[in-house]
């Protein structure tokens, strides 16, 4: 097999996860805000509202403008979150609760790296090869790569936010390969998404490999 001049990878569920779980997050940090919930029925209430959310792309939107639209897209899902698991009225303040929520999630504490990521990114780096991100996340990730110390690795980083388009669509993908003037055919895409990452970057013409992180069939 020719080794790739580049190889990509997804952020969230490929270099690094949810320590326990979003609704044991969201719950601890709910309990500091005097309201009370079951991690799994926010677990539960929280993937049905991820789902049920539009890609966050910001077409048109301004460079500058980008932050805010992350924060209100993220806000939405919580609000629905809490709304589904019937607690949102106990809550005094929501947007200073959601406020902390988001920054907690710009940092390294509720990450774990996957225990066989740094050994390949080592390895791949001595072997010369070009690393990129390219993420469906927003703007809070160069500040959890940096925490999780994963940054140096990555030459190149592209969200869906900032290119305002979302894996699958076949633009994040040549957006992040002209960043390495790289045709498709000479760059991999490692990720955890079937329809995202593997699908995604094949239809592209990239090679797609999917990592099976949480044993799915």
């Amino acid at each position: 097999m020719e080794r790739p001049k580049v190889i990509f990878l997804d952020a969230v569920g490929t270099l690094f996860g949810v320590k326990g779980s979003v609704g044991e997050i969201y719950s601890q940090i709910a309990q500091e805000f005097g309201v009370q919930v079951p991690p799994d029925t926010l677990n539960k209430a929280f993937i049905q509202s991820f789902k049920a959310a539009s890609p966050p792309i910001f077409p048109g939107a301004e460079q500058q403008d980008i932050p805010q639209r992350e924060f209100d897209w993220w806000l939405q899902i919580a609000c629905h979150t809490f709304e589904r698991a019937g607690v949102l009225a106990q809550f005094s303040d929501f947007s200073a609760f959601f406020s902390e929520l988001y920054i907690h999630f710009g940092t390294a504490d509720p990450w774990f790296v996957y225990p066989d990521v740094l050994a390949s990114l080592i390895n791949w780096k001595g072997l010369g090869i070009q690393l990129g991100i390219i993420s469906n996340f927003d703007s809070r990730l160069y500040s959890v790569l940096q925490d999780l110390q994963l940054r140096e690795f990555f030459s190149s980083i592209t969200i869906s936010t900032q290119v305002g388009a979302a894996k699958p669509d076949r633009q994040i993908f040549l957006t992040a390969l002209e960043k390495h003037n790289c045709p498709p055919e000479l760059a991999w895409h490692i990720g955890d998404s079937i329809k995202e990452d593997y699908h995604g970057a094949k239809a592209v013409g990239l090679r797609g490999i999917w990592i099976n992180r949480n044993g799915k069939s």
